[in-house]
């Protein structure tokens, strides 16, 4: 899992400092391995930071002192003492986790083992205006103090947001009214909290919740393919989400695929985004009804009805959702076949809104991967919904977050 200190970095360290670097590598790696597994013995840790036994318990002793890890109970064994086990404390350091999107907000205070411990839902939009910005961090504000948890034990915010980011600086270049000038969204939030603010990707925070602790788990080369308002696509390679030059990598929805079609909100012209998107579900539903269709939600008010009403309806046998959805599945996995053949993966995982129509998403999207891939690119390629809904995405927010806090210190 971790790759070994090579001699070129020590060398350029003073003796005097060789150790307590050697020795501060080994706390963070201590302290990934014990996030990813939930728990560990000292023996198995020792092994997995390629150090010795008395070194790591010596490390693990002066970590549970700063209420960094706890004892947890024992393991099992075929003979002998059984090892004690040790996991991340849940008494400190939370993690504030934001999921900002187009149809509301989520705020959550998420302990080290992954747990919520306090969640508020807003009825905020996710808006291109400073105005949200303002709302946002009052609405933080009040979940803070309703959580009751010392501000102090906030080691960290993470947001994941839809839209361009720029993970590095935290500029969204999408929803550009949350930055001001040369100050990212990221860094505004920061000065206002004064703790460590990571700015992410929706999809991409989806993507790394699945490789962390979901489907992806063990895998190398992965597509998640996120359809809720837009379509984002997140890569894993050789092991890591694959972020490209500027952090934009896997934006699949803007890619055309009808040259004359509709206008995109990005501005361009037959985007997926325009024909795939929870969004263009629910506008070929409205247009069929207003076209006389037949179908069980031909009786509704048309202003009501949204994509999880369209998908049961689906789940109902009604064949007006079937057939829309069918149609957006293989237009899906056409734009998936181009990814397919780039990237070569594994899995497929399907996520977001529409990933709850389930077997009538899927079964379309593997119907065009059959049609428009190479044989060898689709013989051992398995498409699946995801597990972990809508908590990969604030599994991976929490995830980038302390990971990124823990290689920082």
């Amino acid at each position: 899992m971790f790759e070994p200190t090579t001699s070129s970095e020590l060398d350029t360290l003073p003796k005097t400092s060789v150790v307590d670097y050697k020795k501060n590598l080994h706390r963070r790696r201590i302290l990934i391995e014990l996030y990813r597994s939930g728990t560990s013995s000292i023996a198995e840790l020792a092994r997995v930071i390629h150090s010795s036994v008395p070194s790591v318990t010596s490390i693990v002793e002066e970590m549970v002192e700063e209420k960094w890890i706890v004892p947890v109970g024992t393991g099992v064994t075929k003979q002998g003492r059984k090892p004690v086990l040790f996991s991340l404390s849940t008494e400190r350091y939370y993690v504030l986790v934001l999921d900002v999107n187009t149809h509301d907000t989520k705020v959550l205070v998420m302990n080290l083992k992954n747990e919520v411990v306090f969640r508020r839902d807003l009825d905020m939009k996710l808006e291109d205006s400073s105005k949200f910005l303002g709302a946002l961090i009052e609405a933080t504000e009040d979940v803070i103090n309703e959580s009751n948890i010392r501000h102090d034990d906030f080691m960290a915010m993470g947001i994941s947001v839809a839209g361009l980011v720029d993970a590095r600086k935290g500029f969204n270049f999408t929803y550009r009214s949350l930055n001001q000038g040369e100050q990212s969204f990221g860094t505004l939030l920061e000065r206002h909290f004064k703790f460590p603010v990571y700015v992410i990707n929706d999809t991409k925070a989806t993507t790394l919740g699945e490789h962390r602790f979901g489907l992806a788990q063990g895998k190398d080369h992965v597509l998640a393919i996120y359809i809720d308002w837009g379509v984002g696509l997140g890569v894993i390679l050789n092991g890591e989400v694959f972020q490209g030059a500027s952090g934009f990598a896997g934006e699949l929805g803007h890619i055309q695929v009808v040259p004359n079609g509709e206008l995109c909100h990005c501005g361009k012209v037959g985007c997926l985004d325009t024909i795939t998107s929870a969004a263009s579900l629910l506008r070929r539903i409205k247009k069929g009804l207003n076209d006389g269709r037949i179908s069980r939600l031909s009786g509704m008010d048309i202003e009501k009805i949204d994509a999880e009403i369209i998908i049961d309806a689906a789940w109902q046998g009604d064949s007006f959702a079937i057939d829309i959805l069918h149609e957006i599945g293989m237009e899906l996995g056409k734009g998936l076949s181009i990814a397919i053949h780039l990237f070569n993966p594994e899995i497929i995982i399907v996520d977001g809104i529409v990933a709850k129509a389930g077997a009538f998403i899927t079964n379309p999207i593997e119907q065009a991967i059959n049609k428009y891939c190479l044989t060898d690119f689709r013989s051992n390629l398995n498409v699946v919904i995801s597990q972990l809904g809508q908590e990969a995405k604030w599994l991976g927010t929490q995830a980038y977050v302390v990971e990124k806090v823990i290689e920082n210190n």
